[in-house]
């Protein structure tokens, strides 16, 4: 279907640019999601929206709809989302509300939240990386990540967290295979995790708007900033075709710039 695919933008006096561009988007969609269906396109989404900025995130969205009006599939078509440019980061997980949320989760014994939490915060990991986590790589200590163009990057586990994740998997008797998953013994989907963190937040009366996973993608980012300075190894570390992606853990949040504010501007 995809040469089909091709021959209809052909058809359709599109520059060879953009059919290269539609074209290399739908090869990767089926890359990563055999199906095409809804739930493959709201992962690859999201997948998306961790990865790239929002001007590509909406031309790989506009090529994919393009390809499902094609597949007479328009009642799957995703939305675009919305390009906001901001002097300040917003909704992201304070260091307090952090830690409060993993030790609610670890007092309670919910273990496999509490290593999603960990996780998340403490390697930097994308939520469609984090579900890639094998037991394997746990013992390890490090996961390395392909992504387009045959780049690697190594996702490490920090020694602390390692020893720790390692003791939850011999007491679960997990051996080998993916760490987190379902009810049914399926690895998580990045909606699943999505979800049941927005469930827990509202369980213990966070505010929802800072607990979603990309907001401990930012913890993380901050955190590693504050304790060394290295913006360019920070930008190896979690991926970024550019350095001016990282810039942006330089700003603080709407909040920390308020407080600033308010102590130093007394005149």
């Amino acid at each position: 279907m995809i040469e089909q695919f091709e021959l209809h933008l052909r058809d359709g006096n599109m520059a060879k640019n953009t059919i290269a561009a539609y074209l290399y988007t739908v090869r990767d969609y089926y890359s990563r999601f055999p199906k095409l269906n809804k739930r493959g396109l709201l992962d690859y989404k999201a997948y998306l929206i961790d990865t790239f900025k929002p001007k590509t995130v909406n031309l790989r969205i506009q090529a994919l709809n393009k390809y499902l009006d094609f597949m007479h599939l328009s009642r799957l078509r995703l939305k675009s989302v919305k390009v906001q440019n901001r002097s300040f980061l917003e909704n992201v997980i304070s260091n307090a509300d952090y830690t409060f949320f993993k030790n609610r989760l670890k007092k309670e014994h919910n273990k496999e939240w509490y290593f999603v939490v960990r996780f998340l915060a403490a390697t930097g990991a994308r939520v469609s990386e984090l579900i890639q986590i094998k037991v394997e790589h746990v013992t390890v200590g490090y996961i390395d990540i392909y992504s387009k163009g045959g780049k690697i990057r190594r996702l490490f586990i920090p020694k602390s967290l390692k020893a720790e994740a390692l003791a939850w998997l011999n007491h679960e008797s997990k051996t080998s295979g993916y760490i987190f998953t379902n009810r049914f013994g399926d690895r998580i989907t990045t909606r699943g995790i999505s979800q049941q963190l927005k469930n827990y937040a509202e369980k213990y009366g966070m505010n929802v708007k800072v607990v979603y996973p990309h907001s401990f993608r930012h913890r993380y980012a901050q955190n590693f900033l504050e304790r060394f300075n290295d913006l360019a190894l920070l930008a190896d570390l979690m991926g970024h075709e550019s350095i001016e992606t990282t810039r942006i853990y330089l700003r603080r949040s709407s909040t920390e710039q308020q407080a600033i504010v308010d102590k130093i501007v007394t005149w």
